[in-house]
């Protein structure tokens, strides 16, 4: 019979934590708020027609549905995420919700007002408004995060890990100023030994542990009020899609393999389609200013074809602009970029960490050969070489690949194949059109992630080199 684990109380403060991220969120929405409500109070004090605008109702109506769609996006993108994200990454969160939500108001302030023809009164108005909002945001978030590293000390995890190697550690200890992985233990101790230390720690890390002892200790912890954070198996991905059957007494669940209805592919196909072509009518000054700079830089092939594979296996040809220098792999073998490569052009230097040089497969997209959203289209040769190191790997053509995707709103260009793989199959099984439209506008939030584009270190190269047996 199993001993039952006394209660201990945490170490880690969550409360206080958590009162500062909710004060904190209340300052924002009323940073936000208050330059609204002062610029529509003077605009209908001196726009106002029939007088009814400046009724303490409708004042009041005009600035809490303002305020309602600042909580509503900010929520939605992350922007209230002090503490919990990194500054540059909250602030470009809350620039797109501030431009969001003003673009929004120009429509429901014209509504309000019932007068269509002061939308560039609104227009100027709210551009202003919105640069104004930018300026006291980045003064207070970073004030607010200088205050929350110097008061809040990171949380003090114990690693409990498995057989498979990897840099977990490393990645979470990346992030100082949340948590610091004091010490590590391997899942091989007996549970006697892992249920004698757990206590003395904030949090628990379980990475990569088989499944029977990895329910053991996640039990355990939560008998304690004990975090835990742990590596999700791929079957773990897979249940996350899961319906309750309350069909009988004992609890089931179903899972339907990630399949999508003809109803939700049209819909999707077309909201790439009639997005797409917006996209390629608004860049197009863009796009000819990009091609004209790669071929201008050495006089080579302004774009680089390349086959892949996307939906049940298909290949095809996708279109990107050219951001190395002209047979870069003339021999045909695949070499991942790396830090400072010298394969990359001068145009391809700044086309690469802003993601310009992926613009051309719009083209891709109104053709059917991908979809806005969805996992990133592989080499053949790399499909080939991690389905036989990762049976699974082929699990992402159950849907079309994707300009963008989950694993690259959340990883790297250098994110391992696995990993990879984990972040598409979290995307396949919970997907939506609320979703893609979130990764759509998170994408703009990756240019300002440097370690988003980071390049292979050599060992990491050495790595995809003798998987891919290239």
């Amino acid at each position: 019979m199993k001993k039952t684990a006394k209660q201990a109380p945490p170490v880690f403060d969550d409360q206080r934590r958590s009162t500062f991220r909710a004060i904190s969120s209340t300052l924002i929405v009323i940073l936000t708020t208050l330059p609204f409500m002062w610029i529509w109070f003077q605009f209908v004090s001196e726009n106002n027609i029939t007088g009814h605008l400046l009724g303490k109702g409708n004042l009041f109506m005009a600035i809490g549905i303002y305020a309602i769609l600042i909580i509503a996006f900010f929520h939605f993108f992350g922007a209230f995420r002090i503490g919990t994200n990194r500054a540059s990454e909250v602030f470009a969160s809350q620039i797109l919700g501030v431009f969001l939500v003003n673009l929004t108001e120009i429509l429901i302030s014209m509504a309000i007002t019932g007068q269509v023809r002061f939308w560039d009164n609104f227009l100027a108005l709210y551009f202003m408004l919105t640069i104004f909002q930018v300026i006291l945001l980045l003064i207070y978030t970073k004030l607010a995060v200088t205050y929350y590293v110097d008061k809040f000390p990171p949380m003090e995890v114990l690693e409990i890990y498995g057989s498979y190697v990897n840099h977990l550690a490393e990645k979470i200890n990346d992030r100082s100023y949340l948590y610091r992985v004091k010490s590590r233990m391997s899942a091989d101790s007996s549970m006697s030994q892992i249920e004698s230390v757990i206590p003395g720690y904030d949090a628990v890390l379980i990475n990569d542990v088989e499944s029977e002892k990895k329910n053991d200790i996640i039990k355990f912890c939560y008998g304690i009020d004990k975090r835990v954070y742990f590596t999700p198996k791929i079957s773990d991905i897979l249940t996350r899609s899961a319906s309750v059957l309350n069909l009988f007494d004992t609890p089931i669940y179903v899972l339907t393999n990630g399949r999508r209805w003809v109803i939700q592919s049209a819909i999707k196909r077309a909201f790439d389609f009639l997005l797409s072509l917006f996209a390629l009518v608004i860049l197009s000054p863009l796009l000819l200013f990009v091609a004209i700079a790669i071929k201008v830089n050495d006089g080579g092939p302004v774009f680089y074809k390349q086959k892949r594979a996307t939906l049940g296996g298909k290949t095809f040809e996708i279109l990107k602009f050219r951001s190395m220098i002209v047979d870069a792999e003339k021999d045909g073998k695949s070499r991942p970029a790396k830090d400072g490569d010298d394969r990359i052009t001068k145009v391809g230097r700044w086309i690469r960490p802003t993601r310009m040089d992926e613009l051309p497969q719009l083209i891709n997209i109104l053709k059917g050969d991908m979809s806005l959203v969805g996992p990133r289209p592989e080499r053949l040769e790399h499909v080939e070489k991690y389905s036989e190191e990762i049976p699974e790997f082929i699990f992402r053509n159950k849907v079309r690949g994707g300009l963008t995707g989950y694993a690259q709103v959340y990883g790297k260009y250098n994110t391992t194949p696995l990993d990879k793989l984990k972040l598409d199959l979290m995307y396949i099984q919970s997907w939506s059109l609320l979703l893609d439209f979130q990764l759509i506008v998170e994408t703009v939030k990756v240019i300002f992630k440097p370690e988003s584009t980071e390049g292979f270190s050599e060992e990491d190269s050495q790595k995809i080199h003798d998987l891919t047996g290239k």
